[in-house]
Protein backbone atom coordinates (compact mmCIF):
# COMPACT_ATOMS: atom_id res chain seq x y z
CA UNK A 1 0.00 0.00 0.00
CA UNK A 2 1.64 3.45 -0.65
CA UNK A 3 1.45 6.56 1.33
CA UNK A 4 1.17 6.92 4.71
CA UNK A 5 -1.29 6.77 7.41
CA UNK A 6 -0.99 9.11 10.35
CA UNK A 7 -4.09 7.36 12.77
CA UNK A 8 -4.98 10.56 15.88
CA UNK A 9 -5.83 8.05 18.65
CA UNK A 10 -3.46 5.01 20.48
CA UNK A 11 -6.52 3.32 22.41
CA UNK A 12 -7.05 -0.21 21.32
CA UNK A 13 -8.77 0.53 18.18
CA UNK A 14 -6.13 2.91 17.13
CA UNK A 15 -3.36 0.85 17.64
CA UNK A 16 -5.20 -2.30 16.58
CA UNK A 17 -5.58 -0.58 13.13
CA UNK A 18 -1.91 0.74 13.06
CA UNK A 19 -1.21 -2.92 13.44
CA UNK A 20 -3.31 -4.09 10.46
CA UNK A 21 -2.44 -1.35 8.19
CA UNK A 22 1.55 -1.17 9.06
CA UNK A 23 1.30 -5.53 8.59
CA UNK A 24 -0.26 -4.84 5.15
CA UNK A 25 2.31 -2.78 4.08
CA UNK A 26 1.28 0.72 5.03
CA UNK A 27 3.66 3.63 6.67
CA UNK A 28 1.73 4.19 10.11
CA UNK A 29 2.41 6.95 13.19
CA UNK A 30 0.11 6.94 15.91
CA UNK A 31 -0.47 10.46 17.70
CA UNK A 32 -2.04 10.74 21.14
CA UNK A 33 -2.20 13.57 23.49
CA UNK A 34 -2.11 10.91 26.31
CA UNK A 35 -0.42 7.66 27.25
CA UNK A 36 -1.40 4.92 24.97
CA UNK A 37 -4.04 2.69 25.94
CA UNK A 38 -4.69 4.59 29.19
CA UNK A 39 -8.10 6.54 28.08
CA UNK A 40 -11.12 4.05 27.74
CA UNK A 41 -9.18 1.28 26.74
CA UNK A 42 -7.59 0.92 30.23
CA UNK A 43 -10.68 1.82 32.13
CA UNK A 44 -12.97 -1.04 30.05
CA UNK A 45 -14.13 -4.48 31.73
CA UNK A 46 -12.82 -6.50 28.94
CA UNK A 47 -16.55 -8.02 27.97
CA UNK A 48 -16.61 -9.79 24.87
CA UNK A 49 -20.72 -10.27 24.82
CA UNK A 50 -22.89 -9.40 22.20
CA UNK A 51 -25.50 -11.73 23.37
CA UNK A 52 -25.46 -10.24 27.03
CA UNK A 53 -25.22 -6.70 26.09
CA UNK A 54 -28.52 -7.89 24.20
CA UNK A 55 -27.51 -6.29 20.78
CA UNK A 56 -29.98 -7.06 17.78
CA UNK A 57 -29.85 -7.17 13.75
CA UNK A 58 -26.64 -5.56 11.91
CA UNK A 59 -24.80 -4.57 14.71
CA UNK A 60 -24.97 -8.01 16.73
CA UNK A 61 -23.64 -9.48 13.44
CA UNK A 62 -20.43 -7.19 13.94
CA UNK A 63 -20.17 -8.04 17.20
CA UNK A 64 -20.33 -11.25 16.38
CA UNK A 65 -17.69 -11.79 13.74
CA UNK A 66 -15.24 -9.60 16.17
CA UNK A 67 -15.87 -12.37 18.83
CA UNK A 68 -14.91 -15.15 16.69
CA UNK A 69 -12.20 -13.24 15.53
CA UNK A 70 -10.45 -12.86 19.13
CA UNK A 71 -8.39 -16.43 19.59
CA UNK A 72 -6.61 -15.80 16.58
CA UNK A 73 -6.48 -12.74 17.37
CA UNK A 74 -4.71 -12.94 21.12
CA UNK A 75 -2.92 -15.66 19.72
CA UNK A 76 -0.96 -14.05 17.10
CA UNK A 77 -0.54 -10.35 19.90
CA UNK A 78 0.87 -13.79 21.94
CA UNK A 79 3.18 -15.26 19.06
CA UNK A 80 4.65 -11.49 17.78
CA UNK A 81 4.92 -9.91 21.48
CA UNK A 82 4.96 -12.54 23.80
CA UNK A 83 2.40 -11.13 26.06
CA UNK A 84 -0.61 -12.91 27.25
CA UNK A 85 -4.09 -10.67 27.00
CA UNK A 86 -5.86 -13.35 29.18
CA UNK A 87 -8.34 -14.62 27.30
CA UNK A 88 -11.06 -16.45 29.40
CA UNK A 89 -13.43 -18.15 27.16
CA UNK A 90 -15.67 -19.56 30.33
CA UNK A 91 -18.62 -18.09 29.50
CA UNK A 92 -21.19 -15.75 31.01
CA UNK A 93 -23.60 -16.10 33.82
CA UNK A 94 -26.80 -13.86 33.70
CA UNK A 95 -28.60 -14.20 36.78
CA UNK A 96 -32.83 -13.06 37.75
CA UNK A 97 -34.22 -12.36 40.82
CA UNK A 98 -37.74 -11.99 40.14
CA UNK A 99 -40.70 -12.33 37.02
CA UNK A 100 -38.96 -9.42 35.27
CA UNK A 101 -35.95 -10.48 35.66
CA UNK A 102 -36.50 -14.21 34.38
CA UNK A 103 -38.70 -12.73 31.41
CA UNK A 104 -35.64 -10.77 30.62
CA UNK A 105 -33.07 -13.51 30.60
CA UNK A 106 -35.35 -15.64 28.61
CA UNK A 107 -35.56 -13.77 26.21
CA UNK A 108 -32.02 -13.09 25.72
CA UNK A 109 -31.54 -17.36 25.86
CA UNK A 110 -33.79 -17.59 23.07
CA UNK A 111 -32.39 -14.95 21.43
CA UNK A 112 -28.90 -16.71 21.17
CA UNK A 113 -30.65 -20.11 20.49
CA UNK A 114 -32.39 -18.80 17.40
CA UNK A 115 -28.50 -17.75 16.16
CA UNK A 116 -27.25 -21.45 16.87
CA UNK A 117 -25.41 -20.77 19.78
CA UNK A 118 -25.38 -22.20 23.17
CA UNK A 119 -27.03 -20.40 25.84
CA UNK A 120 -28.77 -22.55 28.54
CA UNK A 121 -31.13 -22.21 31.07
CA UNK A 122 -30.52 -22.62 34.85
CA UNK A 123 -32.28 -23.50 37.27
CA UNK A 124 -31.56 -22.15 41.23
CA UNK A 125 -29.84 -25.31 42.51
CA UNK A 126 -27.52 -25.75 39.14
CA UNK A 127 -26.99 -21.61 38.90
CA UNK A 128 -25.83 -21.74 42.72
CA UNK A 129 -23.88 -24.84 42.10
CA UNK A 130 -21.96 -22.98 38.96
CA UNK A 131 -21.51 -19.98 40.89
CA UNK A 132 -22.20 -20.35 45.09
CA UNK A 133 -21.21 -16.81 45.63
CA UNK A 134 -24.41 -15.48 43.88
CA UNK A 135 -27.75 -14.86 45.78
CA UNK A 136 -30.72 -17.17 45.51
CA UNK A 137 -31.84 -16.77 42.01
CA UNK A 138 -35.03 -17.75 40.08
CA UNK A 139 -33.24 -18.93 37.21
CA UNK A 140 -29.95 -17.57 35.40
CA UNK A 141 -29.04 -18.32 31.32
CA UNK A 142 -25.56 -19.41 30.79
CA UNK A 143 -24.16 -18.12 27.65
CA UNK A 144 -21.34 -20.88 27.03
CA UNK A 145 -19.93 -18.58 23.95
CA UNK A 146 -19.14 -15.15 25.59
CA UNK A 147 -15.84 -14.54 26.69
CA UNK A 148 -13.40 -11.59 28.39
CA UNK A 149 -9.89 -10.73 27.62
CA UNK A 150 -7.90 -8.43 30.37
CA UNK A 151 -7.85 -4.91 28.26
CA UNK A 152 -5.00 -3.38 29.90
CA UNK A 153 -3.02 -6.69 28.96
CA UNK A 154 -4.33 -6.20 25.76
CA UNK A 155 -3.41 -2.11 24.88
CA UNK A 156 0.66 -3.23 26.62
CA UNK A 157 0.05 -6.20 23.63
CA UNK A 158 -0.89 -3.88 20.98
CA UNK A 159 1.64 -1.52 22.09
CA UNK A 160 4.07 -3.56 22.01
CA UNK A 161 3.24 -4.89 18.50
CA UNK A 162 2.89 -2.04 16.45
CA UNK A 163 6.33 -0.77 18.17
CA UNK A 164 7.49 -4.56 16.43
CA UNK A 165 5.87 -3.55 13.23
CA UNK A 166 8.17 -0.08 13.24
CA UNK A 167 5.04 1.95 13.49
CA UNK A 168 6.13 5.57 15.29
CA UNK A 169 3.77 6.29 18.13
CA UNK A 170 3.72 9.64 19.35
CA UNK A 171 2.33 10.12 22.87
CA UNK A 172 1.87 12.99 25.43
CA UNK A 173 1.37 15.50 22.47
CA UNK A 174 0.22 18.82 23.61
CA UNK A 175 -2.21 19.39 21.17
CA UNK A 176 -2.97 17.45 17.52
CA UNK A 177 -5.08 19.40 14.82
CA UNK A 178 -6.33 18.11 11.23
CA UNK A 179 -4.93 20.16 8.52
CA UNK A 180 -7.42 20.04 5.63
CA UNK A 181 -8.85 21.85 2.88
CA UNK A 182 -12.88 21.72 2.33
CA UNK A 183 -12.51 18.80 0.06
CA UNK A 184 -9.46 16.66 2.01
CA UNK A 185 -6.97 15.97 4.33
CA UNK A 186 -3.42 17.10 3.91
CA UNK A 187 -1.72 15.60 7.26
CA UNK A 188 -1.60 16.78 10.65
CA UNK A 189 0.10 19.64 12.36
CA UNK A 190 1.28 18.74 16.29
CA UNK A 191 3.20 21.12 18.73
CA UNK A 192 5.94 19.13 16.87
CA UNK A 193 5.72 20.24 13.46
CA UNK A 194 3.88 19.17 10.14
CA UNK A 195 2.99 16.03 9.45
CA UNK A 196 2.36 14.93 5.54
CA UNK A 197 -0.16 12.24 5.17
CA UNK A 198 -2.71 11.72 2.18
CA UNK A 199 -4.60 9.62 4.69
CA UNK A 200 -5.71 10.74 7.90
CA UNK A 201 -7.64 8.63 10.35
CA UNK A 202 -9.53 9.99 13.84
CA UNK A 203 -9.67 7.36 16.13
CA UNK A 204 -10.07 9.37 19.11
CA UNK A 205 -12.67 7.76 21.20
CA UNK A 206 -14.47 10.17 23.86
CA UNK A 207 -12.35 13.15 22.65
CA UNK A 208 -13.25 12.43 18.57
CA UNK A 209 -15.86 14.86 17.90
CA UNK A 210 -13.69 18.11 19.00
CA UNK A 211 -10.40 17.26 16.83
CA UNK A 212 -9.47 20.90 15.57
CA UNK A 213 -8.99 21.68 11.78
CA UNK A 214 -11.71 19.19 10.97
CA UNK A 215 -14.21 21.08 8.47
CA UNK A 216 -17.92 21.72 10.16
CA UNK A 217 -19.34 19.11 7.76
CA UNK A 218 -16.93 16.60 8.69
CA UNK A 219 -17.30 16.44 12.06
CA UNK A 220 -19.48 13.70 13.65
CA UNK A 221 -21.04 14.30 17.03
CA UNK A 222 -19.55 12.17 20.04
CA UNK A 223 -20.15 12.31 24.07
CA UNK A 224 -18.28 10.96 26.59
CA UNK A 225 -19.75 8.71 29.12
CA UNK A 226 -18.65 8.19 31.99
CA UNK A 227 -17.89 4.88 33.37
CA UNK A 228 -17.25 4.61 37.26
CA UNK A 229 -15.80 0.74 38.24
CA UNK A 230 -14.21 -0.66 41.39
CA UNK A 231 -12.13 -3.86 42.30
CA UNK A 232 -11.87 -6.24 44.85
CA UNK A 233 -9.72 -9.04 46.03
CA UNK A 234 -10.91 -11.56 45.38
CA UNK A 235 -10.10 -15.34 46.54
CA UNK A 236 -9.11 -18.10 44.45
CA UNK A 237 -12.23 -19.03 42.41
CA UNK A 238 -14.68 -16.97 44.78
CA UNK A 239 -16.58 -15.75 41.49
CA UNK A 240 -15.62 -17.85 38.55
CA UNK A 241 -17.74 -17.01 35.16
CA UNK A 242 -18.49 -12.91 34.45
CA UNK A 243 -21.88 -12.16 36.24
CA UNK A 244 -23.86 -10.01 33.68
CA UNK A 245 -27.16 -8.60 35.23
CA UNK A 246 -29.88 -7.39 34.40
CA UNK A 247 -29.54 -3.61 34.15
CA UNK A 248 -26.20 -3.68 32.94
CA UNK A 249 -24.52 -4.29 36.71
CA UNK A 250 -21.50 -7.14 36.10
CA UNK A 251 -18.72 -8.97 37.93
CA UNK A 252 -15.62 -9.89 36.10
CA UNK A 253 -13.13 -12.26 37.50
CA UNK A 254 -9.58 -11.54 36.81
CA UNK A 255 -6.36 -14.26 36.82
CA UNK A 256 -4.46 -11.55 38.93
CA UNK A 257 -7.30 -12.02 41.57
CA UNK A 258 -9.21 -8.89 41.48
CA UNK A 259 -13.09 -9.20 40.95
CA UNK A 260 -14.07 -6.05 38.38
CA UNK A 261 -17.17 -4.64 39.19
CA UNK A 262 -18.98 -1.85 36.63
CA UNK A 263 -20.27 0.25 35.65
CA UNK A 264 -22.00 3.63 36.12
CA UNK A 265 -23.44 5.40 32.81
CA UNK A 266 -23.56 9.61 33.32
CA UNK A 267 -23.67 11.85 30.79
CA UNK A 268 -21.20 14.87 32.88
CA UNK A 269 -18.74 15.62 30.32
CA UNK A 270 -15.17 15.35 30.82
CA UNK A 271 -15.25 14.35 34.43
CA UNK A 272 -12.99 11.41 35.12
CA UNK A 273 -13.82 11.68 39.03
CA UNK A 274 -14.27 8.84 40.92
CA UNK A 275 -17.34 9.92 43.36
CA UNK A 276 -18.38 8.65 46.74
CA UNK A 277 -21.96 8.12 45.06
CA UNK A 278 -20.68 6.78 42.15
CA UNK A 279 -18.66 3.79 44.34
CA UNK A 280 -21.91 3.58 46.61
CA UNK A 281 -24.11 2.80 44.03
CA UNK A 282 -21.44 -0.24 42.32
CA UNK A 283 -21.35 -1.43 45.74
CA UNK A 284 -25.35 -1.59 46.25
CA UNK A 285 -25.11 -3.58 43.20
CA UNK A 286 -22.50 -6.09 43.68
CA UNK A 287 -23.59 -7.08 46.91
CA UNK A 288 -27.45 -7.29 46.16
CA UNK A 289 -26.04 -9.89 43.22
CA UNK A 290 -23.23 -11.31 45.37
CA UNK A 291 -23.75 -10.46 49.32
CA UNK A 292 -20.70 -12.27 50.23
CA UNK A 293 -18.28 -10.07 48.68
CA UNK A 294 -19.37 -7.68 51.48
CA UNK A 295 -15.57 -8.75 53.33
CA UNK A 296 -13.51 -8.08 50.27
CA UNK A 297 -11.15 -5.65 50.05
CA UNK A 298 -11.99 -2.54 48.41
CA UNK A 299 -8.20 -2.34 46.10
CA UNK A 300 -8.85 -0.26 43.34
CA UNK A 301 -11.21 2.80 41.85
CA UNK A 302 -11.36 4.22 38.31
CA UNK A 303 -13.40 6.38 35.53
CA UNK A 304 -12.96 6.17 32.07
CA UNK A 305 -15.15 8.05 29.26
CA UNK A 306 -16.69 6.43 26.59
CA UNK A 307 -17.40 7.28 22.92
CA UNK A 308 -21.27 8.15 23.16
CA UNK A 309 -23.02 8.58 19.62
CA UNK A 310 -26.73 9.71 18.92
CA UNK A 311 -27.74 6.58 18.11
CA UNK A 312 -24.80 4.48 19.97
CA UNK A 313 -23.38 2.90 16.83
CA UNK A 314 -19.72 3.76 16.03
CA UNK A 315 -18.03 5.73 13.16
CA UNK A 316 -16.63 3.41 10.83
CA UNK A 317 -15.08 3.66 7.28
CA UNK A 318 -14.68 7.08 4.88
CA UNK A 319 -15.69 10.36 6.25
CA UNK A 320 -16.72 13.54 4.20
CA UNK A 321 -13.02 14.92 3.44
CA UNK A 322 -11.41 12.82 0.67
CA UNK A 323 -8.44 11.02 2.72
CA UNK A 324 -10.14 10.99 6.50
CA UNK A 325 -11.58 8.09 7.86
CA UNK A 326 -13.12 7.61 11.30
CA UNK A 327 -13.14 4.66 13.91
CA UNK A 328 -14.67 6.10 17.14
CA UNK A 329 -17.86 5.85 18.77
CA UNK A 330 -17.92 2.41 19.88
CA UNK A 331 -19.51 3.25 23.55
CA UNK A 332 -19.76 -0.38 25.28
CA UNK A 333 -18.48 -2.51 23.11
CA UNK A 334 -15.19 -0.92 22.07
CA UNK A 335 -12.62 -3.65 23.44
CA UNK A 336 -14.98 -6.67 21.63
CA UNK A 337 -15.35 -4.64 18.07
CA UNK A 338 -11.37 -3.94 18.19
CA UNK A 339 -10.29 -6.81 15.82
CA UNK A 340 -13.26 -6.62 13.33
CA UNK A 341 -12.59 -2.66 13.49
CA UNK A 342 -9.20 -2.47 12.56
CA UNK A 343 -9.74 -5.17 9.79
CA UNK A 344 -12.58 -3.57 8.44
CA UNK A 345 -11.46 0.34 8.40
CA UNK A 346 -8.17 -1.09 7.10
CA UNK A 347 -9.68 -2.25 4.15
CA UNK A 348 -11.60 0.48 3.91
CA UNK A 349 -8.49 2.82 3.94
CA UNK A 350 -7.04 0.37 0.82
CA UNK A 351 -10.21 1.13 -0.77
CA UNK A 352 -11.16 -2.88 -0.76
CA UNK A 353 -14.78 -4.12 0.02
CA UNK A 354 -15.24 -4.82 3.62
CA UNK A 355 -16.33 -8.78 3.94
CA UNK A 356 -18.91 -7.01 6.47
CA UNK A 357 -20.95 -3.98 5.00
CA UNK A 358 -20.16 -0.65 6.90
CA UNK A 359 -23.14 1.26 5.49
CA UNK A 360 -24.75 0.92 8.94
CA UNK A 361 -21.59 2.76 10.25
CA UNK A 362 -21.15 5.23 7.90
CA UNK A 363 -20.34 8.66 9.54
CA UNK A 364 -22.60 10.08 6.66
CA UNK A 365 -25.40 8.92 8.26
CA UNK A 366 -25.00 12.03 10.66
CA UNK A 367 -25.81 14.13 7.89
CA UNK A 368 -28.72 12.36 6.27
CA UNK A 369 -30.30 12.00 9.56
CA UNK A 370 -30.12 15.88 9.88
CA UNK A 371 -31.31 16.43 6.56
CA UNK A 372 -34.46 14.23 6.86
CA UNK A 373 -34.93 16.17 10.85
CA UNK A 374 -35.48 18.89 8.67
Amino acid sequence: MEGDVVIIGAGLIGLALARELAQRGASVRVLDTGEPGHAASWAAAGMLAPSSEGLDGSFYELCSASLERYPAFAAELHAQTGLDVHLRREGFVSPAYDDAGLEFIEARAAEARARGLHARMLTTAQTLQLEPALAPVRAAVFFEHEASVDNRRLGRALRAAVECAGVRVDEGLPWVRVAATQRRVNGVETAQGFISAPVVVNAAGAWAGGIEGVPEHARVPVEPVKGQMLALAMPANLVRHTIYARHGTYLVPRDDGRLLVGATGERVGFDTRVTAAGVQRLLERALRIAPGLKDLALVETWAGLRPGTPDSLPYLGAGALEGYFLATGHLRNGVLLTPITAELVADAIEGRTPRISLAPYAPERVRAASNVAS
